[in-house]
């Protein structure tokens, strides 16, 4: 089977459960007034879109997709973009469900609690197998080949697994794998992950992409809810119990973008989504948003084009003008200029203003004379004119900003900009 490829039929009795609960502490403040995979991403997107996206090209119709914390961006972001591509008269649904306490009064203890407490709505689909995503990573990915794999191997469980650098696989499940493919090891964020075998610089990881075989799922979850010391999340406690008596295996990694190296990536800290934003920009990039074959759907608000004006010669001129950028529609660039940057719906760039190496969310609205350098700025916030921002981290953590341990600066949605420079509002 060509990896783009799709069989819908043999994707009916197949259900995906997107998890979408999660904190996000990490992404903090981009996550104070948004479930991370409500976070935007590209300009466009937002990180939910990806996994969604994934499930759609791959002919997998029946998703339950679990909420929890600060949900209601999300929620309105699905219903606005999402629920028109499943029709529930063909049997397809994108179902959304925060914990309802119908197995006990706790919110979603763990991963595999979060499962095991919509255990009803899967035993009311009867799937054959269930694949478990996160719904907070950027990658573009075939489901169905990582299904194939799983019924070739008859396995009871298959874990989606790439390779990254040691250094960083303490944030990650990580495996040891024999010659068949077949998971002998499974440790869950550990200080010194194993090395793969040859290659003592880089650990095979998990990308929290699972796929079950469905009875064995139900015994498992069963078997950790009554286990009073577990944890009840799949990569600490439900994986590494069955690996020594269960067929569990490990998936290599092949995603949709016709590069030479697979592209996967956890959004996790501010500095990792920053550069994942950045990515973007690339002549080449890696991760390629205009592939027909493999679309990346999102709602579209009804903005008009983007629009540039003021022509002005030299440096210091007055002109309209985007370089190496990703501007969204509705973006104005009124005689101000952005370079390495990608400027979101509705953002208003005006005269003399400055944005560099920066990532501005919808409704942006930057002052005149204003320079912007490698800083994240939230939906909707106005920057004063003549306001500088990531030239000096130490004003901008006096400020009360964020900065991010590799000098991304981050200005959070609602933030009023009180060290307004007095010269700007003469100019």
């Amino acid at each position: 089977m060509r990896s783009r490829d799709v069989d819908p039929t043999r994707m009916r009795d197949v259900v995906a459960v997107v998890l979408a609960g999660g904190k996000g502490a990490r992404l903090d403040p981009l996550t104070r007034d948004r479930a991370k995979p409500a976070v935007p991403f590209g300009g466009s997107y937002r990180i939910i879109d990806f996994a969604l996206s994934n499930c759609l090209n791959s002919g997998l119709r029946q998703v339950l997709l679990l909420t929890q914390y600060k949900a209601s961006s999300l929620d309105r972001h699905l219903n606005l973009g999402w629920h028109r591509f499943f029709c529930r008269d063909l049997g397809e649904r994108l179902d959304v469900l925060p914990p309802q306490q119908r197995v006990d009064e706790n919110w979603y203890l763990g991963t595999a609690d979060a499962v095991y407490q919509n255990i009803y709505s899967l035993e009311m689909a009867a799937p054959r197998l269930v694949i478990v995503l996160a719904g907070d990573h950027i990658y573009k990915m075939n489901y169905q080949s990582l299904i194939d794999a799983h019924e070739e191997n008859a396995a009871d469980v298959t874990i989606g697994a790439l390779p990254v650098p040691r250094a960083d696989a303490r944030e990650f499940g990580t495996m040891e794998v024999d010659a068949s493919g077949r998971v002998r090891k499974f440790r869950e964020k550990v200080v010194d992950p194993p090395a793969i075998p040859g290659d003592p610089g880089m650990c095979l990881a998990s990308m929290g992409i699972y796929c079950f075989s469905w009875p064995f799922l139900l015994e498992r979850l069963k078997f950790d809810a009554n286990e009073s010391a577990s944890r009840h999340d799949f990569g600490h406690d439900l994986l590494p119990s069955v690996v020594d008596t269960h067929g569990v295996y490990a998936f290599p990694f092949r995603d949709e973008n016709r590069k030479r190296d697979a592209y996967w990536r956890d959004v996790g800290t501010v500095d990792a989504y920053f550069e994942a934003n950045m990515d973007l920009i690339d002549v080449d990039p890696q991760l390629n948003m205009y592939d027909e074959q493999w679309p990346i759907r999102t709602h579209h608000p009804a903005y008009p084009p983007p629009k540039f004006v003021f022509a002005g010669e030299g440096h210091d001129a007055r002109r309209g003008e985007a370089t190496d950028s990703l501007v969204c529609p509705g973006a104005i660039l009124s005689g101000g200029r952005a370079t390495r940057s990608i400027i979101g719906p509705g953002v208003r760039v005006n005269s003399f203003a400055r944005i560099e190496d920066s990532i501005l969310f919808e409704g942006v609205d930057i002052g005149r004379h204003a320079q912007v350098r490698r800083a994240i700025i939230d939906k909707g916030v106005c920057v004063p004119p003549g306001m500088t921002i990531g030239f000096d981290l130490e004003q901008d953590v006096a400020r009360g900003l964020t900065v991010s341990p590799q000098g991304v600066t981050v200005v959070p949605k609602g933030y009023q900009f009180e060290d307004a420079p007095l010269t700007a509002l003469t100019r």
